[in-house]
């Protein structure tokens, strides 16, 4: 089967998310994945060095992870989790407990990253539905994405993505991202919110707003916030779906904080990449709040895969990985070469800013207008294609997010494509690497 008959067939059946059908490039046929690489169907390798939408944390095809969901499916593929439990589901919560940010202490399964944050959504509400208090708004912060389910599109960003639903989102509190120089006046917009008394909880990205840009911002402001949440009796709800399991160079954003939230969402790294999986943690004072003989305090809400044994225990697995010392020490050494390279590159002309936190890597480039839909982007996509590099630009911005497995030599391939991007658009070159050695002196 040649690559174009293959692209040619998913043409006929297939709907892509965020691709205009219409005008789309054929899709690239990947077949196999090892490591950091996928090998496409012509014999082609990429690198992927956006871990395939931020999900994959230890490698494609990682063969421990393999051995084990071939262990569970062996045992037990599913099971209705309403009224029946099972090992996977149990010991994973557990295990996700001990490492979560302080004060969490329950675990609710659901299906990806924007249902954990539905989920976390309904518990603020009904929480105080519950307690017979009224408070019904959503603080969140301006430019965030939160997911593309109604209450997840409600809390993100009102942009060209959720424009056609704006009517069906409900009315949520706006506050700027605490970006440096902006926190006095997001502190003075969060507290007006929250002096009014009806706001029932903060959602946020904690330190990196991904699809924003990779917007950065400090911890410090961040605890800020939390504390003035706090004083309020506000909810605090930490999206950690992109942030969870080592991208900002701890287990969790939130452990650069003092100040914890009541509630964290997870998805995309927390089977590893392997199987989708989303979870929604939350502390005591909200779950006894759902604690009742009147039934209808219960949280209805559910999924038909709602804790598939075959996902917890690809998560399982992934979490072995993850806190092995081997782990720590690769997104240390990717923390410190992105720290190194952006030294170096953020100086060169067409380079608006190089923003790096943990594994997160952003270049903003200039252009003529700074959209997601800045046509510079669909050419740095392709330039990046030619060298072997999988980079998904949001317009004039380029994210590097890799597996934490990727080898420097990698690394460098993916520095080089940075750096033939810059060339490509101001037609010099200007730039040579830092070498081996000099990345780590």
């Amino acid at each position: 089967m040649s690559i174009t008959n293959l692209a040619t067939r998913d043409q006929q059946v297939i709907w892509h998310p965020y691709t205009q059908m219409k005008t789309a490039a054929l899709p690239i046929p990947i077949v196999r994945g090892e490591g950091a690489l996928l090998y496409a169907e012509d014999g082609k390798t990429y690198v992927d060095a956006v871990a395939s939408w931020w999900v994959n944390l230890h490698g494609h095809a990682h063969p421990y992870i393999a051995r084990k969901v071939a262990e569970q499916l062996q045992t037990l593929e599913h099971v209705i989790f309403a009224g029946f439990t099972h090992p996977a589901a149990v010991t994973f919560a557990e295990r996700l407990i001990q490492i979560l940010p302080q004060g969490q202490s329950r675990i609710f399964y659901s299906d990806n990253g924007s249902t954990a944050v539905e989920v976390a959504l309904k518990m603020a509400i009904q929480y105080w539905q519950n307690e017979g208090i009224a408070r019904r708004k959503i603080i969140a912060f301006r430019n965030s994405y939160h997911g593309d389910t109604f209450g997840a599109m409600a809390v993100s960003a009102r942009s060209a993505f959720t424009a056609p639903f704006w009517s069906y989102l409900f009315e949520v509190c706006f506050i700027d991202v605490p970006i440096p120089g902006q926190e006095g006046e997001t502190l003075k917009q969060l507290e007006a919110f929250a002096a009014a008394g009806d706001v029932a909880a903060f959602i946020y990205e904690p330190l990196v707003l991904g699809t924003a840009g990779m917007v950065m911002y400090t911890p410090e402001v961040l605890d800020c916030l939390l504390e003035t949440c706090q004083q309020h009796d506000i909810l605090t709800i930490a999206d950690e779906v992109m942030t969870g399991f080592g991208r900002t160079g701890r287990t969790f954003a939130s452990d650069y904080l003092q100040h914890q939230p009541d509630m964290v969402t997870l998805s995309k790294g927390l089977t590893g990449g392997t199987m989708a999986l989303g979870a929604t943690s939350c502390n005591e004072k909200i779950y006894e709040a759902f604690l009742s003989d009147d039934k209808r305090k219960t949280l209805f809400h559910g999924h038909s895969y709602t804790g598939n044994p075959v996902a917890c225990a690809a998560g399982l697995a992934s979490l072995d990985l993850l806190l092995q010392e081997q782990t720590k020490q690769q997104i240390d050494r990717i923390g410190q070469r992105h720290a190194a390279f952006s030294q170096k590159f953020r100086a060169l002309p067409k380079v608006l800013e190089v923003r790096q936190q943990g594994t997160i890597l952003a270049v903003e480039f200039e252009a003529e207008g700074t959209s997601y839909f800045n046509k510079l982007g669909d050419t740095l996509y392709s330039f990046a294609l030619a060298q072997g590099v999988i980079l998904r630009p949001l317009g004039n911005i380029i994210y590097v997010i890799p597996p934490y497995c990727i080898t420097d030599p990698q690394l460098d391939q993916v520095y080089l494509t940075l750096q033939g991007m810059q060339e490509l658009i101001i037609g010099e070159r200007y730039f040579e690497p830092p070498s081996q050695t000099t990345l780590h002196d």
